[in-house]
Protein backbone atom coordinates (compact mmCIF):
# COMPACT_ATOMS: atom_id res chain seq x y z
CA UNK A 1 0.00 0.00 0.00
CA UNK A 2 1.04 3.44 -1.04
CA UNK A 3 1.60 6.80 1.54
CA UNK A 4 -0.81 9.54 -0.02
CA UNK A 5 -0.13 11.65 -1.75
CA UNK A 6 0.46 15.04 -0.83
CA UNK A 7 -1.53 18.04 -2.12
CA UNK A 8 0.13 20.54 -4.36
CA UNK A 9 0.62 23.92 -2.96
CA UNK A 10 -2.00 26.60 -3.86
CA UNK A 11 -1.38 29.94 -4.86
CA UNK A 12 -1.55 32.18 -1.54
CA UNK A 13 -0.61 29.13 1.18
CA UNK A 14 2.80 30.21 3.07
CA UNK A 15 5.80 27.85 2.25
CA UNK A 16 5.96 24.35 4.05
CA UNK A 17 8.71 24.52 6.41
CA UNK A 18 10.70 22.05 6.23
CA UNK A 19 12.12 19.92 9.54
CA UNK A 20 16.10 20.01 8.33
CA UNK A 21 17.69 23.11 6.36
CA UNK A 22 20.51 23.70 4.72
CA UNK A 23 21.33 27.47 4.66
CA UNK A 24 24.65 28.69 2.37
CA UNK A 25 25.86 31.49 0.59
CA UNK A 26 28.17 34.08 1.09
CA UNK A 27 29.40 35.31 4.40
CA UNK A 28 27.50 38.56 4.80
CA UNK A 29 25.01 40.14 6.21
CA UNK A 30 22.71 39.02 4.10
CA UNK A 31 23.28 34.81 5.17
CA UNK A 32 23.07 36.35 8.77
CA UNK A 33 19.73 37.86 8.12
CA UNK A 34 18.14 34.50 6.63
CA UNK A 35 20.11 32.36 10.04
CA UNK A 36 18.29 35.17 12.21
CA UNK A 37 14.83 34.64 10.59
CA UNK A 38 14.93 30.77 10.56
CA UNK A 39 15.94 31.27 14.51
CA UNK A 40 12.60 33.47 14.52
CA UNK A 41 10.43 30.76 12.72
CA UNK A 42 11.32 27.95 15.67
CA UNK A 43 14.76 26.37 14.34
CA UNK A 44 17.47 25.85 16.06
CA UNK A 45 21.33 25.34 15.06
CA UNK A 46 22.33 21.78 13.97
CA UNK A 47 25.61 21.39 14.23
CA UNK A 48 28.54 23.64 13.64
CA UNK A 49 28.82 25.94 10.85
CA UNK A 50 31.11 25.28 7.97
CA UNK A 51 33.43 27.68 5.82
CA UNK A 52 35.05 27.48 2.73
CA UNK A 53 36.56 29.90 0.42
CA UNK A 54 35.40 30.24 -3.70
CA UNK A 55 38.70 31.93 -4.93
CA UNK A 56 36.24 35.22 -4.40
CA UNK A 57 34.50 35.08 -1.18
CA UNK A 58 33.90 32.73 1.70
CA UNK A 59 31.02 30.86 1.85
CA UNK A 60 29.17 29.34 4.56
CA UNK A 61 26.61 26.99 5.47
CA UNK A 62 24.49 26.25 8.67
CA UNK A 63 22.11 23.60 9.30
CA UNK A 64 19.35 24.16 11.06
CA UNK A 65 15.65 21.77 12.21
CA UNK A 66 12.68 22.35 13.88
CA UNK A 67 12.54 20.41 17.13
CA UNK A 68 10.66 17.50 17.41
CA UNK A 69 6.64 18.37 18.30
CA UNK A 70 6.72 21.36 16.07
CA UNK A 71 4.24 21.23 13.47
CA UNK A 72 5.98 21.60 9.85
Amino acid sequence: MSAPATPAPRAGDPPARKRYRLLTGPDDAEFCRRVSEALDDGYVLHGSPAITFDGERAIVAQAVVLPTGVDA
